[in-house]
């Protein structure tokens, strides 16, 4: 058991049957009365979220939950597919659990993959992925960094706001958390 002031964004734990995944948690202290902590919470199974508070001193059951290097392969109708970097085991996840990941994923990518037991429940990225501008518009002459930037799509559909004097074809560094630009990538 875990209290629940220790939750923090990225853990997992177990509630009325749910596995249940902490996005943001924060203490809050209202102007009369206790101490509460703020969560969003996201169930793993469903991808269903809500925001809820709970008192800091309750407890939760942690679950344990294993990673395991893989390999993406390729994505067909509504599933992901994985193979085992050691045994060669596939692995399929329904791309609607990990809608978010798959905006990072290329083919061929080593990651991380989550079990629960025997179940599989997501993908973790690393921090961050080199992605090719597949459309932006064109460059602007004599653009600086600090420019309001434009918006750019990459090669796996993934829209990023990009400094002006970006191309297309380029290759760029992308932080998986934010979702933002980070540099561009060396060829």
């Amino acid at each position: 058991m875990i209290a629940v002031s220790d939750l923090k964004a990225g853990m997992t734990f177990e509630q009325d049957g749910k596995l249940i995944r902490v996005m943001d948690a924060s203490h809050h202290k209202p102007g009369k009365g206790n101490t509460v902590m703020r969560m969003k919470l996201k169930d793993v199974r469903t991808g269903a979220t809500t925001d809820t508070t709970m008192r800091p001193d309750d407890k939760v059951k942690k679950a344990f939950i294993e990673s395991k290097p893989v390999q993406y392969l390729y994505s067909q109708d509504d599933t992901a597919n994985f193979m085992d970097l050691e045994t060669y085991e596939q692995y399929e996840i329904p791309t609607s659990v990990i809608e978010y990941e798959l905006k990072y994923l290329l083919e061929n990518m080593e990651v991380k993959i989550q079990f629960y037991g025997s179940e599989v429940i997501g993908v973790t990225l690393p921090t961050t992925v080199v992605l090719k501008v597949k459309e932006t518009q064109p460059s602007i002459k004599g653009a600086t960094v600090s420019g309001s930037g434009k918006p750019a799509i990459m090669e796996t559909g993934l829209v990023v706001n990009v400094p002006d004097f970006i191309e297309a074809d380029e290759l760029l560094e992308i932080n998986t958390q934010e979702g933002t630009y980070l540099k561009r990538a060396a060829k």
